[in-house]
């Protein structure tokens, strides 16, 4: 408990979705989800996605991590967010081929910092000037799986995965004390066979 908030780590990996981070009870309205990625290669983005239908063969990007930060659509930044509603919130690394991240031009830097906001689950597809330039070593890679977890553990209030590669990352939940309306535990946040 710290301010009000219930503080926990609690969440998981799917073993039959062993890519994928996700609580392990849904995020409900007011939580406040805190993600901190403590190593991203330059080529590697954390994805934070949310159901965008009631089956989650569509999803909503609502926050990336890159090397550099953060960024959502509206162009908040941070590691903390707001829970705005509940839904499927699910948690993936992308990499993209170093190629793509390096081939660049003056105007548009090596990172790509801006992506389509609905796509199926587990794709994430970079848009603007940057990826014009590399849309095709992006093609294959867009669709490609999301990077394995390799571990996993609790420390105290907060979980942390590693991704194949050592990528780090640290999330916790904080849910209002006194609120009862947690949601249940559902099984995966996604269609396992899409």
């Amino acid at each position: 408990m710290h301010g009000g908030y219930l503080i926990s780590g609690d969440f998981k990996v799917d073993p039959r979705m062993p890519s994928v981070v996700f609580p392990a009870q849904a995020l409900v309205k007011d939580d406040i989800l805190s993600i901190q990625p403590l190593r991203l290669a330059d080529n590697e983005y954390l994805v934070l996605q949310e159901c965008a239908s009631a089956d989650c063969r569509e999803a909503h990007i609502v926050r990336v991590w890159n090397a550099a930060g953060a960024t959502d659509p509206a162009g908040n930044s941070g590691n903390r967010l707001w829970i705005k509603h509940e839904n499927k919130y699910f948690i993936w690394l992308k990499r993209f081929p170093w190629q793509a991240s390096a081939i660049s031009c003056a105007q548009c830097g090596i990172e790509f910092s801006a992506f389509r906001q609905q796509s199926p689950p587990l794709v994430l597809i970079p848009v603007g000037t940057l990826a014009a330039y590399n849309r095709t070593a992006l093609r294959a890679a867009e669709v490609a799986a999301p990077v394995p977890v390799e571990s996993q553990k609790h420390e105290g209030s907060t979980f942390v995965v590693t991704f194949q590669g050592g990528s780090t990352v640290r999330i916790k939940r904080m849910h209002a004390a006194g609120d009862t309306s947690r949601a249940e535990a559902t099984p995966s946040p996604l269609p396992i066979n899409p």
